[in-house]
């Protein structure tokens, strides 16, 4: 029999469903992966028009599959300082934070985006690896008061330089005062809401967090979807064209249960607090890594050859190997074709002395070699300016402009 380039994923019982999982698939999903055990629409048919849709208009994704680990109890502040790299001191209330959680070796375990609801009330919104047990084992050993468990929470991204009408039209003028990397709960038509200025995208964003999910999922989806139909909303999947051109990671690929921060780049060094109070987990050991240096690093490279696809698409099965005088040094994480940019362009995990700018490497896609060099990363608005556009500012603009 022959080989099935495209065999499907099957859907049952033992996978778990988003709580959006039929409101998603309403619109057409053609694709899943299985994302936190969890069915995960990665594109609707066409990830590249989807990618013009997130950088021109505003798009709703059913993203589920961000698993919510609840901290609350007396404790719950010194211990998720534990956990995580970065200094709590330093994370308000009502604020998020990205934030690496490593095991005693330093390397990443989870990178999840942090919010802190309350003095001692914390989410973590989960990528793609098991936390919930790992947590608990190590409350049990801690001595920490502490309860953790998975909320009945579920998010969607509204994302897209629109994304900021269509949360005004749902919540009003209040939302638009939400800061990057902040968060305000609302209420609204009897459901209990968390609206965090965040996304996977590098774009104007925002996610809602619905509790009791299991409940008021579908009622959330319907209300977004009908308010962004008069501003040309679409649904989509994940667009890893634009987190690999912004410098996102994706955990499983890019940083792995081998990865540690200082391996990452992206001028995330200071992710890792070393001079904070809290001994928090893997410190030790990243403090002798930083010492010593790390011996590999994540590289920014522009791949030649024909056009890759669009990273979701099924065309990139396996790690590329990276090869520098026909020796492999290394592989490629994550790489895709950029429409905008006209050019493939992914991610390499290799030796450090071969990072610099300008090393010229090859780089085997389907059994043959084609060139590749080191360049700048991330590709697109390094320094984030347009996920921090004031878009209370856009919205007086808007006001102020006279009636054609």
């Amino acid at each position: 029999m022959p080989e099935n380039p495209n065999p499907e994923i099957l859907l049952y019982p033992r996978i778990r469903k988003s709580p959006f999982f039929y409101a998603s698939r309403r619109h057409g999903v053609a694709m899943y992966s299985v994302y936190n055990h969890t069915y995960h629409p990665r594109h609707y048919g066409d990830p590249v028009a989807e990618y013009w849709e997130l950088l021109n208009g505003v798009t709703l994704w059913d993203v589920g599959v961000e698993r919510q680990i609840e901290i609350t109890g007396p404790d719950a502040f010194d211990f998720t300082n534990l956990l995580v790299t970065r200094d709590l001191r330093k994370c308000r209330v009502r604020q998020c934070k990205y934030v690496f959680l490593c095991d005693q070796h330093g390397n990443i375990l989870n990178d999840p985006v942090l919010l802190r609801l309350g003095e001692n009330h914390f989410w973590l919104s989960l990528a793609d690896s098991d936390i919930l047990l790992w947590a608990r084992g190590v409350a049990y050993n801690s001595g920490y008061d502490v309860s953790i468990q998975e909320a009945d929470v579920g998010p969607v991204q509204i994302q897209g330089p629109k994304s900021w009408q269509v949360m005004r039209d749902v919540f009003g003028e209040d939302v638009l005062d939400i800061g990057y990397y902040y968060l305000r709960e609302f209420t609204h038509d009897g459901m209990d809401l968390v609206v965090s200025r965040t996304g996977y995208t590098a774009e104007v964003g925002y996610e809602i967090y619905v509790k009791n999910a299991s409940r008021d999922a579908l009622q959330l989806w319907d209300l977004v979807w009908q308010a962004g139909q008069a501003h040309g909303m679409k649904v989509i999947g994940p667009s890893h064209i634009r987190r690999i051109e912004a410098g996102i990671l994706a955990h499983g690929s890019d940083i792995t249960f081998d990865t540690n921060p200082f391996e990452v780049g992206m001028g995330y060094d200071w992710m890792v607090d070393l001079d904070q109070q809290a001994d928090f987990i893997g410190k030790q050991a990243l403090q002798t890594i930083k010492d010593q240096g790390p011996t590999r690093r994540l590289a920014g490279v522009r791949i030649a050859g024909p056009r890759l696809g669009s990273y979701v698409d099924g065309t990139m099965i396996d790690l590329l190997p990276c090869y520098r005088n026909e020796e492999q040094v290394g592989h490629v994480t994550s790489a895709c074709y950029s429409p905008r940019l006209e050019s493939n362009i992914g991610y390499a995990m290799l030796p450090v002395e071969l990072t610099r700018l300008g090393t010229e490497l090859e780089i085997e896609i389907d059994g043959a070699k084609v060139p590749a060099v080191v360049v700048e990363k991330p590709f697109v608005d390094p320094r984030k300016y347009q996920p921090k556009t004031d878009v209370g500012g856009l919205a007086a603009t808007a006001a102020a402009q006279p009636v054609q």
